[in-house]
């Protein structure tokens, strides 16, 4: 059984030093770590990277289909792809969250959303053409999908979200891995994005009546992407 503590403590020293090149981490390992310890810590790092990997497959297969709809359709769809690893220190909390123990095995079955790919498309029917074209790879198995654009939250968000698994092969195996994958049109994604700044602002109180004016955004936001769409149909005839 991992010992919880010394994981953390781990964790919480790779996180102040992660800018760090690797022999530096490595030697202020080997002077402040016992062997154990080293141990535990470099298989949580093992595990940051297989999910890296898996987000460089979902990258390269989404940039795969772009230039493939691009070629049969003299356009591209996606206009930005973005990943992102999960902070340390955002694991952990989340982890604090679900009331479960700090080990890597919960990590890895309880956190779905570790290794993350933003997908930003020129118009709606582009996120849901790329979605699907994603889902029927043979590779790709799906597990959960949430459609915020549909039926978005209370506070206007709008999305695709999808949980997917993709195999990563490695040298004596190959191995399923989680990534969250996100796909919104680029006026999602700036209401998204200044939503989120507002929200978290510091030293700024997030009142009722921002809330609300947010809300209506969402709303000009939503009326942007169908007017767009219907030029996309017009130019296309």
């Amino acid at each position: 059984m991992e010992n919880e503590v010394t994981l953390q403590k781990e964790l919480e020293l790779y996180l102040e030093e992660e800018n760090l090149d690797k022999e530096k981490i490595k030697t202020l390992l080997e002077e402040k770590l016992p062997k154990l310890s080293q141990s535990k810590f470099y298989e949580f790092t093992r595990l940051m990277a297989y999910y890296r990997c898996a987000m460089m497959e979902i990258e390269t297969k989404l940039n795969v289909l772009d230039i493939e709809f691009g070629l049969q359709h003299d356009r591209n769809p996606i206009s930005d792809i973005k990943t992102r690893l999960k902070s340390l220190q955002s694991i952990r909390e989340k982890i604090k969250r679900q009331n479960l123990p700090f080990t890597l095995s919960n990590v890895e079955e309880n956190l779905h959303d570790i290794a993350g790919v933003r997908v930003v498309c020129s118009f709606p029917e582009d996120v849901y053409t790329i979605a699907n074209a994603l889902l029927k790879q043979d590779d790709i198995e799906l597990v959960v999908m949430k459609d915020y654009i549909k039926k978005p939250k209370k506070n206007g968000y709008r999305s695709l979200h999808m949980i997917i698994t993709v195999p990563i092969f490695l040298a004596h195996e190959k191995k399923r891995m989680k990534v969250e994958v996100q796909l919104r049109t680029i006026a999602m994604d700036v209401w998204a994005t200044l939503e989120h700044q507002l929200r978290y602002k510091k030293n700024k109180q997030f009142t009722k009546e921002v809330a609300e004016e947010l809300l209506y955004c969402a709303s000009l936001s939503a009326e942007l992407d169908k007017r767009m769409d219907s030029l996309r149909e017009l130019t296309t005839e």
